[in-house]
């Protein structure tokens, strides 16, 4: 009975001692602070979603995403991992943290929507504005058509008399220039 106490007592123990190493990792003394996190987080997804494009200039450049991110919020692989394991371990502050996250990504795509939404206008302002210059330049050109049959055959055949004595102008005057006259050199002597 004694020896049967004893193993409950052990049991016991040891049982207190194994829940007791459920009170997570420490509190790491660089914690990153739950803003940051969320901004190293939001980098993180916005880099790894990239589209290729994005992704072979990263790669053509030399530039590894995580060393990336680490390198522009100035801290270190180890004191994420700290930081990520402590949080992860609480789960109502790493559940406060993706609630930010997911916040601060609908708010970005609303702003790219309404971007895109802004440049499809002025596109489509552009297209229209191209359109109406095209219609401007088909109306003068039928109002010239109309004011070229309104002045009748007499005033176009003396137009094109006109251009018949101005081309017999320049042909004369491209006859009378004297062509320049070159020595050649015989370079066999």
């Amino acid at each position: 009975m004694i020896l049967k106490r004893f193993i409950w007592c052990i049991f016991l123990f040891l049982m207190v001692l194994a829940c007791n190493r459920f009170d997570g990792p420490s509190k790491p003394e660089n914690l990153i602070p739950k803003e940051k996190m969320v901004s190293i987080l939001i980098d993180s997804k916005l880099l790894t979603v990239g589209n290729t494009t994005t992704k072979g200039v990263m790669r053509d450049s030399n530039v590894d995403m995580t060393t990336y991110i680490y390198k522009k919020h100035k801290i270190d692989s180890l004191q994420f991992a700290l930081s990520n394991s402590y949080y992860a371990f609480h789960v109502d502050e790493y559940e406060e943290i993706y609630t930010l996250i997911l916040d601060s990504l609908e708010r970005l795509e609303i702003e790219l929507k309404d971007l895109q939404a802004q440049e499809w206008k002025e596109q489509t302002k552009r297209e229209e504005d191209s359109l109406k210059l095209i219609a401007k330049e088909k109306d003068s050109l039928k109002l010239m058509r109309k004011l070229k049959d309104s002045l009748g055959l007499e005033v176009v055949a003396n137009l094109d008399s006109l251009k018949m004595i101005l081309s017999d102008i320049k042909d004369q005057k491209n006859e009378s220039l004297i062509t320049p006259v070159f020595d050649t050199i015989d370079q066999q002597h």
